[in-house]
Order: C-alpha cells, then structure tokens, then sequence
C-alpha cells in the first residue's frame, strides 16, 4: 500500500509524527494524478506547484516545533463551483471558464488553515445540475470502479477522485444528493451536514436565491467515516460571511439508540437489491445494540414536489438564460424535463412553498426527536448507467423518481450520510442514514457500526 492509498487520518497522523513528510504524500498523490485522470477526467484543474508549495510550508511549520494542523499533509479536492484564489469558477461552464477568484471560499480556507494540500479541482456537470458528471468545458468524468456506471453528480469529479486515489478526502456540495449520489455511485462515503454547519459564500457570484439558501450545502466525501468526521470538524470552522452558518457544536447529547427503518419511503419503487441492502445493515445495527422498527414517517413526496418547485423557481429566475446561452446539451435537456414536470411558481406559491416547508420541517424534527436515526435507500436503484437521464424524457422521468430520496431530504436541512457497505456486485451498493438538525455526531456513529475503509478503486 502507498501513501496514495492511505487514509486521510492516518496520513495527517504519519505528517504530524514526521515519520513522512508532506512533500512525500503530495508526490505521491501527483503521480496517482498523472497515473489515473488522463482515463477518468476527475480533475479538471490540477494544483501541483501549489500542492508543493502547501506541503514544504507544512514541513516547514513541524520542523519549527509548530502544529499545523488537524489535516496536515492530507491531500484534498476542491470542486469547481466554488471559489479558490486563483482559480476559475466554472461550475462547468463554457461561460465561466474567466471567472478567476480572487479570494477563497470559507471551506477552502478552512482547509488551508487546518494543513490540506490542495491537489486539484474536480468535474461538475454544466451548472451541477445532474446525477452525472459531463459538461461542454470539461468533458465526462468516468467511474473508477464500474464501467459504463455513472460517477454520479454533481460532485462526480469528487467521487471519483476520492475512489481512485487522487485524493484522501474531497469537497462536494449538495441541493438534491451531489454528495450522497456520487458517494454511492463511486463505493464510497459521503455526509451531508446540516444547513449552516460548514458556512458558504462565493464572491465571485451573486448570493442565492432561496432555494439555494435553505437546501445548498457542502461536505466532504471520503473512504473511511473517521474521514468525513475530520473533514466536517474542519469544514466547519465558523466565518461570518455565509449569514446562514450556525456555530453548534459536532457533538451533542446522548439520544436513544432508535432508528427508524424505511425501505420504500412514500410506497416508492425499490430495486431488490437496494432493499437487501436495507435490511441487511438493519441487521449490523441491531447486532451493535440499536433498535430497529418500521413507524410511518413522515412525507416524502410532498418534500420531494416543495423542494422541485423551490429548485426550478431558483432556476427560471436566476439561470433559464444562462442555460439557453451555455448551450450545453444535457443541460438544456434536463432542465427543459424539469420545466415540464414541475409547474412554475407566483409570489404567492413561493409564500406557500416556504409555508409548506415549514410544515414539513416541523414533522421531521419531531419525528427525529423519536426515532434519530432514519435507514433508507439512497436511491430506488442501483447506480445508473452512465447519462442515463439524457436518453429520453422517459429515462429523466424515472431517474428523478427513484432520487426521491436524495431530493426530499434537503428541503428540510436534514444531514445525510451515505455510506458504501457492499463492492462486490456489478456496481457498488450502500445506504443512506439521516438525523435531526445539527446530529451529524449520531450519523458518524451509526455510520461506523456499517462501514469499513473501502479500497482504492
């Protein structure tokens, strides 16, 4: 095993021991790079003088007798929708390919201050919009564990780097599943945090609108649940510039071992496979001592049609012309899908919109107060074909229906954790694990009761 193939807790442990030195995982992990993205187009912006230069500073700072950091030497990921000094924002844009940040975003200077070396910035579909990865400026992102599979999206890139190698943990963000999707495609793990735990701005753009704010969010994907815990306790450092962030604490009072088992959630359509899945971890959680039951939940689909409507009236208003002037192919496809299926909102269904969320957050929470834990599918399949949503309106059709539950869960700024447990069948199978507002310590902990360290693909 080489140092490309560890995770990123034992590498910041072996960097802040010198028993290796930074600049030796940042060259090992440049050559994964040159060795494996050529064939899976993960890394669309490669960061290698920069990588060295964060790696000596890092040497350099344990040298002194200094700490440098809760990831020190890790090398990262960053995707390319959000803001890295010196880097374009393209968000996969033909449009954005000169839009240069001057500064960084809240989570790439987290990860600076906490020792990461950035090694490059991954593929995101034309304006992160799909569970796929390909766009007109940066081409396809192919899956490193299953051909002809999807790498997932929009935090394909991510997935797929993270899987290979390229990088011990990665950024990703999510609206509707961009970091549980490409973590169940790719075979590894995946969190969602909460709203406002790992705060977000981009100057380079106008804030969003509100769809964005109450359900956008990033987090880290990793191949061990030790991984994404120090990613999130880095991730998370407060910054005053996201008006949403919310400094709580990563660890919270204890809660009663219960979780809520659903394996169809609302009736859905659920791939025998998916629910061999379920309930196999439900037997792993009732083994470590958990509680398992089938309650009724609360809904599902009605969650799934509010945060549609809320997606798509932040869409017509804020990037219908960009789309039509991008002139990618699968974005004009899917968002002309979205624009027949989910009606258009006024003023006054926006107000209900938000009432409606309201509601539905109100159930949640107290459901979750009962039961803290919720197993479910990530998704009604097994990871799809590769641009299967592109093939007809019928193929869009049942994509977006068997992602139910990777859109509904956002609109009421659940965590989310999604974690692989099975690599041996034609494409990688997992499950997904949510908890109440600000619980991510209670995901984590169920999390490792159901995952290992999954290999290097």
């Amino acid at each position: 095993m080489g140092l490309a193939d560890l995770t990123a807790v034992e590498v910041a442990g072996l960097v802040a021991s010198r028993q290796v030195s930074a600049r030796e995982v940042a060259l090992a992990a440049l050559k994964r790079v040159e060795a494996v993205n050529g064939r899976l187009n993960a890394i669309v912006a490669r960061c290698d003088d920069e990588a060295l230069a964060a790696a000596d500073a890092v040497d350099a700072a344990l040298a002194r007798g200094g700490d440098a950091g809760p990831m020190a030497g890790v090398p990262v990921t960053v995707k390319v929708n959000i803001d890295q000094k010196g880097h374009a924002t393209t968000n996969g844009l033909r449009l954005q390919a000169g839009l240069v940040a001057e500064s960084d975003s809240p989570v790439v200077a987290s990860l600076r201050r906490a020792g990461a070396v950035i090694v490059g910035r991954t593929n995101t579909p034309a304006f992160s919009l799909r569970w796929f990865t390909r766009n007109s400026l940066h081409g396809a992102t192919l899956n490193p564990r299953a051909a002809g599979i999807t790498p997932g999206g929009s935090s394909g890139g991510a997935g797929a780097a993270v899987a290979s190698g390229m990088g011990a943990l990665a950024h990703g963000t999510d609206i509707a599943g961009s970091i549980r999707y490409p973590a169940y495609a790719c075979g590894v793990h995946g969190l969602r945090p909460s709203l406002g735990r790992v705060p977000a701005y981009n100057a380079t753009a106008p804030d969003r609108l509100i769809g964005g704010q109450v359900m956008a969010v990033s987090g880290p994907l990793a191949r061990s649940v030790a991984d994404l815990r120090l990613g999130l306790q880095v991730m998370s450092a407060h910054d005053p510039r996201d008006p949403w962030a919310i400094a709580a604490p990563l660890e919270g009072p204890p809660v009663a071992r219960k979780v809520a088992l659903c394996v169809a959630p609302d009736g859905m359509a659920v791939h025998p496979a998916v629910r061999a899945a379920l309930l196999a971890a439900a037997g792993r959680l009732v083994e470590a001592g958990y509680v398992v039951e089938e309650p009724v939940t609360p809904p599902w689909r009605e969650a799934w049609e509010v945060q549609l409507r809320l997606w798509m009236a932040d869409m017509r208003h804020g990037s219908a012309e960009a789309v039509m002037r991008e002139g990618d192919p699968d974005a004009v496809f899917v968002y002309g899908c979205l624009d027949r299926i989910v009606p258009p909102l006024t003023v006054g269904g926006v107000m209900e919109a938000l009432q409606a969320r309201a509601r539905l957050v109100r159930l949640w929470r107290c459901f979750l107060a009962e039961w803290p834990l919720v197993l479910c599918p990530v998704s009604g399949e097994p990871p799809f074909a590769d641009q299967l949503d592109v093939r007809s309106e019928a193929d869009f059709a049942r994509v977006l229906d068997a992602q139910l539950p990777q859109i509904a869960p956002p609109l009421m700024a659940l965590p989310g954790l999604v974690v692989t447990t099975d690599l041996t069948g034609a494409a990688p199978m997992g499950v997904q694990l949510l908890a109440d507002w600000h619980r991510e310590d209670v995901l984590l902990a169920a999390g490792e009761v159901l995952a290992g360290v999954v290999p290097v693909a």
